[in-house]
């Protein structure tokens, strides 16, 4: 199984941590947040990974040559020159997704125990173009699910701005996003955006002609590792 794991951030919420190496290398009870997610893929059964790197990019290369890249097939998308955000990276890594079978993304600062063969497969049964992995947690932005779950929208909770993918929806749940989606090989040709840009704009775009679902999990745990904050939380309740 494949994984893409998006990594390139500055992680500038975890200063002073990042002053002097990548968010990816910031270390979770003890071990380095990048280290932990893919030990957890490997463990379920992933054995070919894409990872993207920016800041000190040069510090993950080192790191995944120590550890004789985990006894797994790595692909690196260097974004050293230009940090492409969610959605120019998966531009970029197209390749990667070609083939049969799905890829999980997943953002490196997600901790979770979350079951993601079985992901995988509920996502391949749906029939999808990308599953979206939600959550109800507090967050300033939702994502708006129809009756089918499917994607209807998007919303600001703190100023009320909402964006339709067609018409308005009198009933919607509304869920956080929760840095993990699963997508169909065909995904990155379906994307128009260039250069760098944020991949929540595309899914409501291809949302008006492709299936997005949402996936939601409430079970188990689930961490944003973004602050130090937080780190201190996932090590003390993960």
């Amino acid at each position: 199984m494949k994984a893409f794991i998006l990594s390139a951030g500055l992680g500038t919420r975890l200063a002073p941590l990042t002053n002097n190496k990548p968010k990816a290398l910031v270390e979770v009870n003890g071990k380095p947040m990048l280290q932990n997610l893919i030990e957890r893929l490997v463990q379920q059964g992933f054995d070919e990974f894409c990872i993207n790197i920016h800041h000190f990019g040069d510090r993950v290369l080192e790191f995944l040559e120590q550890h004789h890249h985990f006894g797994v097939n790595i692909t690196l998308s260097d974004e050293r020159k230009q940090l492409l955000d969610t959605g120019g990276a998966i531009v970029k890594t197209a390749t990667f997704f070609n083939g049969d079978e799905p890829v999980l993304v997943h953002n490196v600062d997600v901790f979770t125990d979350m079951d993601f063969t079985g992901l995988m497969a509920k996502h391949q049964k749906s029939g999808a173009l990308v599953s979206l992995v939600t959550r109800n947690r507090a967050s300033s932005r939702k994502l708006l699910f129809d009756k089918q779950n499917l994607l209807t929208g998007w919303k600001h909770v703190e100023n009320k701005e909402v964006k339709w993918v067609d018409k308005p929806v009198a009933e919607v749940n509304e869920r956080a996003y929760s840095g993990i989606y699963v997508a169909a090989p065909s995904y990155p040709d379906k994307l128009k955006g260039k250069g760098s840009f944020s991949i929540i704009g595309e899914w409501l775009r291809m949302a008006k002609h492709h299936a997005i679902r949402g996936v939601e999990y409430n079970e188990g745990f689930w961490f944003d590792l973004g602050s130090v904050d937080k780190i201190a939380e996932a090590e003390r309740n993960g």
